[in-house]
């Protein structure tokens, strides 16, 4: 019997009422969200990768928040383990996220490609940017947002086919290296040569507009998966605290170095901050985009290594102090020339490839993640002011088209041969 059960027995006491009557006054009600909640627990997060459709983690949950909010509340007073309502959660989190950002979840479809999402995109990062200038510990953020104009600009750029990845000019680059590399030590030593490079040079002009447009589609899906994995819990630790994050861990979301993650930065020790910071970066890059950018490299038979190597060869940080991505491991072959002699070869292209995990986060955690640190910890108004920038100034300003003529003519002069 409830609460409500036995007061109501109470005051009844002494009174002439029929049985029927009084056992139909007794009967407990289900809460209005009972039925609902059921459908909605035990779910899988089918689309917490943002690759299978558009909108939130499964096709069962709503995107309207008073729903969401409704729902989470009934499941959080079944007393049911978190575990249980996880999807649910993550949906209630990502669409609080959504909102504040600006965004309509439901009709965020990734696989529509860059221009019907360059608006998501832009309000994406400004959200980023936005966590970093309201809350100097939340560096993953303030980078993830300053970076997010490089990014969008160069996805920009592929659009325009001819502007890079149908441009002549960098499969003919490619082949001029190629044709160095020959010259001086014989065909074997190309071997030296980054495998994107080669694929460049060999077989660029079959990319078609169809795999363009995969590649974009799939490089604008794992800036939505980002999103979609680390918003809600920038959104929960902001507005909840750490015990809206402890529920994210209740539910199996997060693991336990992220939750350790969270205390770090929120820690007030610059030390742990950037180690909690690092983290989420790290799960960013190896856990939600990892097997997205392996998968992409691999696309038809090598021509996604093409790709990925060119937007390597082409990407370059805003964020001060770091090199472009071409210049942090530049291609160094050596080989041995026909009089007998031993030589190096230097070209300012990059021996690396940003889609291979090892290699970016070898670029990530030696440049940018220091040079960000240093930004906010020695120059915080500096960089507030630099996030302040509208976000449309930022990501124009990063345009991949405006660095290829000083690219092709840094190749062609920054190949040399040096005999030891």
């Amino acid at each position: 019997m409830t609460l409500f059960s036995g007061r109501l027995a109470r005051l009844l006491a002494g009174t002439t009422i029929p049985a029927a009557l009084l056992s139909a006054a007794l009967v407990v009600v289900p809460p209005a969200h009972a039925t609902e909640l059921d459908q909605v627990l035990n779910l899988p997060l089918v689309n917490r990768l943002a690759d299978r459709a558009p909108g939130g983690v499964h096709t069962a949950l709503p995107t309207n928040l008073t729903e969401l909010t409704e729902l989470v509340d009934a499941a959080r007073a079944s007393g049911r383990p978190a575990e249980e309502y996880a999807a649910l959660l993550f949906q209630y989190r990502l669409v609080q996220a959504t909102t504040e950002a600006g965004i309509d979840l439901a009709a965020w479809d990734p696989s529509a490609g860059f221009t019907a999402n360059r608006t998501n995109m832009m309000k994406s990062y400004r959200y980023y940017e936005n966590f970093q200038i309201d809350h100097r510990e939340l560096q993953w953020a303030g980078m993830g947002g300053m970076v997010g104009g490089d990014f969008g600009g160069g996805i920009a750029d592929i659009e325009l086919v001819n502007s890079i990845y149908g441009l002549p000019g960098l499969q003919e680059m490619a082949n001029t290296v190629i044709t160095a590399v020959e010259s001086a030590f014989g065909p074997a030593a190309t071997a030296q040569l980054p495998a994107g490079l080669r694929v460049l040079a060999e077989r660029a002009g079959d990319l078609t507009a169809e795999d363009l447009d995969w590649f974009i589609r799939r490089v604008v899906i794992m800036q939505k998966a980002i999103f979609d994995d680390l918003m809600p819990m920038h959104y929960a630790y902001t507005h909840e605290g750490l015990a809206a994050i402890e529920e994210f861990h209740d539910a199996g979301l997060v693991p336990d170095d992220v939750l350790a993650a969270w205390y770090d930065v929120a820690s007030g020790d610059p030390e742990r901050i950037a180690a909690g910071n690092s983290t989420l970066l790290r799960r960013e890059q190896y856990t939600v985009v990892g097997d997205l950018w392996n998968d992409t490299r691999a696309y038809r038979d090598g021509l996604g290594e093409a790709l990925t190597y060119a937007m390597t060869l082409v990407g370059s940080p805003s964020i001060a102090g770091v090199p472009a991505l071409r210049e942090f491991e530049p291609v160094v072959v050596t080989g041995t020339l026909p009089d007998g002699r031993t030589a190096e070869l230097t070209t300012p292209l990059p021996a690396w490839d940003w889609s291979i995990f090892d290699q970016r986060w070898a670029y990530v955690s030696t440049e940018l993640l220091p040079r960000y640190r240093a930004m906010v910890e020695n120059d915080y108004p500096g960089l507030v002011d630099a996030l302040r920038v509208p976000y449309e100034q930022q990501f124009e300003s990063q345009r991949a088209t405006a660095r290829i003529p000083q690219l092709l003519e840094e190749v062609a002069t920054g190949t040399r041969l040096s005999v030891n």
